[in-house]
């Protein structure tokens, strides 16, 4: 086993066992031990796959991508509220496909996980090999809302590369307005 991947069961071990601590609500020597060797057994037992992260934390990139994250989530909390209160009307929901630009199994994971935290949008499939996200959506009623929506996924995945991927990845972008 690569020094690598050494050090991605190690940071696992450890989360797991901050987690064990944390659960129990205190520290003490036998929550630590017992949590690092439930840890040691759970990643025995269900080996994670080697998910290898080649990028580097981008500080202002995470700053743009939280500040623009935390706008979103209150300006959906607010369309999906009205949408609920909404007597009369139906309101049209559809599925929309978008293949995204940097298909790394990092990137697909944290574009759909901050896709499903935002009210209105969850995560029905994704197809790994070829890079695409089926995503639910609330409030869409034509083409031209589907292209937007479209374009919204594909402006978050840029923010996400921009905060967390790595120089290759953040090169597929370079040109491109933020």
């Amino acid at each position: 086993m690569s020094a690598g991947r050494w050090r991605d069961r190690c940071v696992a071990a450890v989360a797991l066992t901050v987690i064990w601590t944390l659960l129990w609500g205190g520290v003490t020597p036998i929550t630590v031990v017992g949590g690092l060797l439930i840890a040691v057994v759970v990643l025995t037992v269900f080996p994670l796959p080697p998910v290898t992260y080649a990028g580097r934390i981008h500080p202002l990139g995470v700053l743009r991508f939280a500040v623009r994250f935390a706008a979103d989530m209150v300006v959906a909390s607010a369309q999906v509220a009205l949408l609920a209160f909404r007597f009369g009307t139906t309101v049209r929901s559809a599925v929309i496909a978008v293949r995204l630009r940097v298909p790394s199994d990092l990137g697909l994971t944290l574009t759909a996980e901050a896709l499903s935290l935002v009210p209105g949008s969850l995560i029905v499939e994704v197809d790994r090999e070829r890079g695409v996200l089926y995503v639910h959506v609330l409030g869409v009623s034509s083409l031209e809302e589907v292209e937007r929506f479209r374009g919204e996924v594909l402006a978050l995945e840029r923010r996400i590369v921009d905060a967390f991927g790595s120089p290759s990845e953040r090169a597929l972008f370079r040109g491109e307005p933020a």
